[in-house]
């Protein structure tokens, strides 16, 4: 009869012996632990005891994540692009203005304050208000459309740009957007993304403190936390409810290593995305001989819907599929390997330098590599700080007008065609019958390199493989911490992803970059700026392998993670055991 009694331990009476064993509730196949939230904290939508019916069709995961996308988008729409003054004097003291940096790095600091809640507090808060398997979903579409707030602010930013910075003398000043001294209104884009930031704010505030179904759906999920002992020891000690405990709380989440390795991955994939989003335009202009504009449309032609793509994919599956944290880790490791694969692009699809005269080669057999000063233009008197490329008949480029040698020029359908030039050769083609030797057309010569819509193709889906990790990254990290320390992890993922990833990324590829220029610009004042020329494959090389090495890092991580994860004891053996045990009493 005992044993008909035990056939659910779950019904019975509590015995000494099972109060001798709290941890054994920490089976996987039970709800997570933690006291879920009562139906009472449910509220309706509203503000107090104003709480109108019309709003009650908000009061839902949808409603939240409308609310959280629009969000995301105006705070990051922070990327926005301006222009500084160039005409200066060598004797220029340092302007008093320079004291206004500050006042840049702390608003920059009040921005990060002021936006990781809402991908702290606001991705925990919809983990907490949708079934396991579709939180997923909700998440990839939360952060696809965070990426639509560069791409807002660099079409903001650009028109705003032709505004001048002094709105009261737009009319009145003589000077055109043309004009280096011209200075754009980049100061009301962010008057703008402010207010419809605390406008965002009233919609926030009428959400209650847990949705409607929140209860339920906490009641049914299954913990899926990394068994180390941490969600026991949380749960017992009730860590994270006052901040005192914050030292143990973070201490518990960096002892997690499956959580730190998940971290470690995602930080070097946000190394090479921030890097790519920063210098793709500047790859493709240099590789490929197009316009900077052109570049930039580009590269956010590419980079954008790639990247809103591959989160949109991953969440679909991730949450098609219902996979658990082990083989949400596996899908992770699968997406890293083939977007290292794909990125082995910049190797097959790099360009050849075009030639340039006193860099790749001499003027005609004259002059030396290197010297932009040849026998042919040397009593011209030509300045290194007017970088005005132009086109030679002969199919080489030449630095300027001056150094090709040219005496006059002529205007033909709105393009100056440059004359009587010495340091032009001979043309290494049959010219038409309105072409003339010895010329230069303004601009950059025209690539022969006709491998930019295999790199674009490849390219853009290396960026939605690499972006197919970060959703799933963010549950795997959702899932493999306690409970309640669930918001505090993506705190401390956001920590690492800025300090490894986000501000190093642009700094190291710019390093990469500029050791591969091959012609710098030198002011009057004899000052080293921008580069001019850069050696196309080695730039290629230098890319492809930090892209390399950063995901073979990220990689090697996340098998560390996979192979260290250990989820929580099976329900079965965990109920077997306690109907053993009860059994005992009982005989």
């Amino acid at each position: 009869m005992a044993r008909e009694g035990i056939a659910n331990p779950g019904f019975e009476p509590s015995s000494p012996d099972l109060r001798l064993h709290p941890r054994a509730s920490a089976s996987r196949s039970r709800p997570a632990p933690g006291r879920p939230p009562s139906v009472c904290e449910e509220g309706p939508c509203g503000w107090g005891s104003f709480t109108p019916r019309a709003l009650q069709l908000c009061n839902n995961p949808e409603g939240y994540l409308s609310a959280y996308s629009l969000l995301a988008v105006f705070q990051d729409t922070c990327q926005l692009s301006g222009t500084n003054i160039a005409n200066f004097s060598c004797n220029t003291k340092e302007s008093s203005l320079s004291n206004y940096l500050y006042v840049f790095i702390l608003a920059q600091l009040l921005l990060g304050v002021g936006g990781t809640p809402l991908y702290t507090l606001g991705t925990a808060f919809i983990d907490d208000s949708v079934p396991k398997h579709k939180s997923s979903l909700y998440i990839g579409i939360g952060y696809a459309m965070s990426l639509l707030g560069p791409a807002l602010g660099y079409v903001l930013g650009g028109q705003l740009l032709n505004i001048y910075i002094d709105v009261p003398l737009q009319t009145s000043t003589e000077i055109d957007s043309d004009d280096p001294r011209w200075l754009g209104a980049w100061w009301i884009a962010f008057l703008l993304c402010c207010f419809a930031t605390w406008l965002l704010i009233v919609p926030f505030s009428c959400f209650p403190k847990h949705l409607p179904g929140t209860a339920k759906v906490q009641s049914e999920k299954i913990s899926e936390t990394h068994h180390d002992g941490s969600e026991a020891f949380v749960e017992d000690r009730n860590i994270g409810k006052n901040f005192k405990d914050f030292p143990v709380a973070l201490l518990i989440l960096l002892k997690n290593p499956v959580l730190m390795c998940l971290i470690v991955a995602a930080s070097t994939e946000a190394l090479v995305a921030t890097g790519f989003a920063t210098f793709l335009p500047k790859f493709i202009e240099n590789q490929f001989g197009q316009s900077s504009s052109y570049s930039a449309t580009l590269g956010g032609l590419v980079l954008i819907p790639g990247a809103a793509l591959g989160q949109i994919i991953s969440g679909i599956l991730v949450s098609k599929y219902k996979l658990d944290c082990k083989n949400i880790i596996k899908f992770i490791l699968g997406t890293c390997s083939v977007a290292l694969i794909l990125n082995t692009v910049f190797v097959f699809s790099k360009c050849g330098n075009e030639p340039f005269a006193g860099v790749s080669e001499t003027y005609n057999r004259t002059g030396k590599l290197r010297n932009l000063t040849a026998p042919c233009n040397a009593n011209c008197n030509c300045l290194r700080s007017f970088y005005y490329p132009v086109c030679g008949r002969d199919e080489v480029q030449y630095f300027s007008p001056c150094f090709a040698g040219c005496t006059s020029f002529t205007v033909q359908k709105r393009k100056k065609i440059y004359q009587n030039c010495s340091c032009i050769g001979m043309p290494k083609r049959l010219l038409d019958a309105e072409e003339v030797p010895f010329e230069a057309l303004a601009g950059k010569c025209r690539t022969r390199c006709t491998f930019l819509p295999l790199f674009l193709g490849f390219f853009f889906f290396a960026v939605v493989f690499t972006f197919m990790a970060v959703t799933p990254t963010t549950v795997a990290i959702l899932r493999c911490v306690p409970d309640k320390q669930r918001s505090f992890a993506l705190g401390v993922q956001s920590v690492f992803l800025r300090l490894v990833g986000t501000i190093p990324g642009p700094i190291l590829f710019g390093v990469a970059i500029d050791s591969s220029c091959t012609l710098w610009d030198v002011n009057k004042c004899d000052i080293k700026g921008a580069c001019w020329v850069y050696d196309n494959s080695k730039m290629a090389y230098m890319l492809i392998g930090i892209s390399a090495a950063c995901k073979v890092i990220t990689i090697l991580f996340t098998v560390i993670a996979f192979c260290l994860y250990k989820p929580p004891p099976d329900s079965s053996a965990t109920l077997q055991k306690d109907a053993e045990m009860v059994s005992a009493v009982h005989m």
